[in-house]
């Protein structure tokens, strides 16, 4: 089979993580951006002394969850799922993740208020984002970063 045929058998979700051109209004990928919508309701409107809540819902949204994880609300992202965070993770009111792809965070890092991390990215040919398909590619930081 030549690449192109394997590639035109991916889903949209392949795509997207692979950090190919995809289409974010497939039917897959807006059933798992209004899953994140959902718990991050729940997550922002918790109260403000229900840190293990809070924790229950990072455990449920995000895909890996280190230990002793702090986000403070409000906070945003695509999907959550794609989203790796190590021990003793902090982020201050206001963070976005958008995890159209793989954003893994190490341990001990902190990140000031309205931090923002972003996978997604848009095609730089005019024509192509016409189409309008996105592009998004990994992110990683390590441990001990500020």
């Amino acid at each position: 089979m030549s690449s192109e045929k394997l590639s035109s058998e991916k889903t949209e979700k392949a795509r997207m993580l692979a950090g190919e051109l995809y289409l974010a209004s497939d039917s897959e990928l807006a059933a798992e951006a209004m899953r994140a919508r959902e718990l991050l309701q729940q997550f922002n409107q918790t109260a403000a002394a229900d840190r293990e809540g809070r924790r229950a819902i990072l455990r449920q949204l995000l895909g890996q969850v280190g230990e002793q994880p702090s986000i403070v609300p409000p906070f945003h992202c695509d999907y959550g799922i794609h989203i790796s965070i190590g021990d003793r993770f902090y982020m201050n009111y206001g963070g976005v993740i958008l995890d159209c792809n793989q954003v893994e965070i190490g341990d001990d890092v902190l990140c000031a208020p309205y931090v923002q991390i972003y996978a997604a990215t848009h095609p730089t040919d005019p024509a192509v984002r016409l189409t309008g398909r996105e592009l998004a590619l990994p992110v990683k930081i390590g441990n001990n970063v500020l």
